[in-house]
């Protein structure tokens, strides 16, 4: 599970700093303003979309159906594929054109204050890119051959064409067309996306055409499986669509703070909590089906481990060297200081949440390997309700108490900054996802008796004590170098910024080794395997969006 994990979190990684290069030019292009405000509040019915409808043929859901199809009738499965695609493209045509028509009613609950200010650009631009679920959700569905067919590498390539078309659209489309031309480069990477899994699903042929009838028998299996998990990815998409709608009416460029940060933290998400919850998913599946419960709960338990060993230090780690890292992946051009502040702040709080994200994924896999569909999307609706709720409580507090407004500011240092009212929707969805991971934990430790053993205590002590000391002498190199370097220049920061991060990470890992945690070596045990025994999995969109 390590190795595969690691390689999953390698391909990640490649996925995360593309990204990140995406957000570095828009940082530096518009800044924390208003057209960035536009753009990623037009993603929000796009995205809701794919999360509801695009994601119902799922890889999770279609591919061990095709996988029973190749064994059993192996030259049916492209006439079956075809068919998918057919339906899919009718019904994403149909939930599409019904948006498009109403986009503007859509569009005013998304994004109140933006629609009341410029409201046809908004439209517009949501309506350009309800073509991008069309066609990640085509991919989506192609993909399922590329994994059937061991193509991996060819699979994972698709997000970096996705994330080189948005770049397109910053460098080439925008000067040409303004506002409306980012739009279109994330078409044209999601068009990427899809086409370079065309030519090798074209080159197999079917040997048969499988009959329509049979054809839905088969749907409506995928659809059993996939309608769970596709109502809690919309639950947890209620989420950002209801904050983004409030952010829309706090001050300009909220919404692009908001976005910046939820980007941010996605990153060490994706590597260490989606990588192993997708890597350890195999495996839970054949444990539960062969009637191994005790193994299957020691191997969620060893995930938890090291989910744990790896996300208390990043949190730790990210909190103290904030500042640094959002000035070195988003300082420039337009980007000012203060955006690097405010958006610096709402990472600290989101990132809190590392953990107790990273074990819900793992969680909610462990039940989809179970067979149990519905206990996740309670999770979520759990997430939502706090989460929503939590930010009304926290913007009403920081409007009406002056200590709870100068507690949140001073602690993150942005007392002398306009706009801080963000900061607490990102408080609010930081403490939903801390809300269901507790209750995931919880259910799963009664389901499965989890917390009966497995180390998962003695580890939670020794991280989060290495975590902290390593914390402190991070933030203790940030001060001392600060003193000779000058921090007003990029270089200045990123030295900083490395200093302090490879003296926190070294002081983590001396820590860990001198309590002996186990984790420790047995990570170094999986690197030292040379990913010999990596178990073939890859991340599908809705992973790493």
């Amino acid at each position: 599970m390590h190795e595969a994990a690691y390689l999953l979190a390698a391909f990640a990684l490649l996925s995360q700093l593309l990204a990140l290069v995406r957000d570095r030019l828009l940082a530096a292009s518009f800044g924390a303003g208003h057209t960035l405000d536009l753009y990623y509040a037009a993603f929000r019915i796009p995205d809701f979309l794919f999360a509801t409808v695009a994601s119902l043929l799922s890889l999770y859901a279609l591919l061990p159906v095709l996988s029973r199809l190749e064994r059993e009738h192996p030259g049916l499965v492209i006439s079956f594929m075809r068919q998918a695609l057919l339906w899919f493209f009718v019904t994403m045509a149909l939930v599409s054109g019904v948006i498009f028509i109403f986009a503007p009613a859509f569009v005013a609950l998304a994004a109140p204050g933006l629609f009341a200010s410029d409201g046809a650009h908004l439209v517009f631009l949501t309506r350009i890119l309800l073509l991008q679920p069309i066609l990640i959700g085509c991919s989506n569905i192609l993909s399922n051959l590329t994994q059937l067919r061991n193509r991996f590498v060819l699979y994972s390539v698709s997000p970096l064409l996705y994330n080189l078309g948005i770049i397109f659209g910053i460098i080439f489309l925008y000067p040409r067309m303004g506002v409306v031309g980012l739009a279109w480069g994330v078409v044209v990477g999601a068009f990427l996306h899809m086409m370079v899994q065309v030519p090798f699903f074209t080159a197999e042929k079917a040997s048969a055409n499988l009959p329509w009838r049979q054809s839905l028998r088969y749907l409506r299996e995928v659809l059993a499986l996939s309608v769970p998990r596709t109502l809690s990815l919309g639950a947890n998409q209620i989420s950002l669509f209801v904050l983004t709608a409030f952010a829309s009416l706090l001050s300009v460029g909220s919404i692009s703070v908001f976005m910046f940060a939820w980007n941010l933290q996605a990153v060490p998400l994706t590597i260490i909590g989606v990588s192993y919850s997708v890597a350890a998913f195999p495996t839970l599946s054949r444990l539960f089906a062969g009637g191994s419960t005790r193994e299957f709960v020691s191997h969620v338990e060893t995930a938890l481990r090291h989910v744990m060993f790896w996300a208390i230090p990043a949190t730790v780690l990210t909190i103290v060297l904030r500042a640094q890292l959002v000035r070195v992946i988003l300082g420039s051009g337009e980007f000012d200081w203060s955006a690097t502040r405010l958006v610096a702040a709402a990472l600290a709080l989101l990132v809190v949440s590392l953990l107790a994200q990273s074990a819900t994924l793992l969680i909610a896999r462990a039940y989809y390997a179970a067979g149990n569909t519905r206990k996740p999307f309670y999770f979520a609706l759990v997430d939502v309700a706090v989460s929503v709720g939590g930010a009304i409580v926290f913007a009403s507090l920081f409007h009406e108490s002056p200590f709870f407004r100068y507690f949140l500011e001073s602690l993150l240092r942005v007392s002398d900054l306009s706009g801080t009212t963000v900061l607490t929707l990102a408080l609010g969805l930081a403490l939903g996802s801390i809300a269901e991971g507790w209750i995931a934990m919880w259910a799963f430790s009664k389901d499965f008796q989890l917390l009966g053993g497995g180390g998962l205590w003695r580890l939670s002590f020794q991280s989060f004590a290495a975590s902290v000391i390593g914390g402190g002498c991070a933030y203790l190199v940030l001060s001392l170098t600060g003193l000779y370097v000058n921090i007003n220049t990029a270089v200045g920061v990123f030295v900083q910024g490395f200093a302090g991060g490879v003296v926190g990470l070294g002081v983590t890992v001396l820590v860990l080794w001198l309590l002996k945690t186990p984790e420790l070596y047995e990570v170094l045990g999986a690197f030292a395997r040379k990913f010999r025994d990596a178990e073939p999995v890859a991340l599908e969109p809705s992973d790493i969006s």
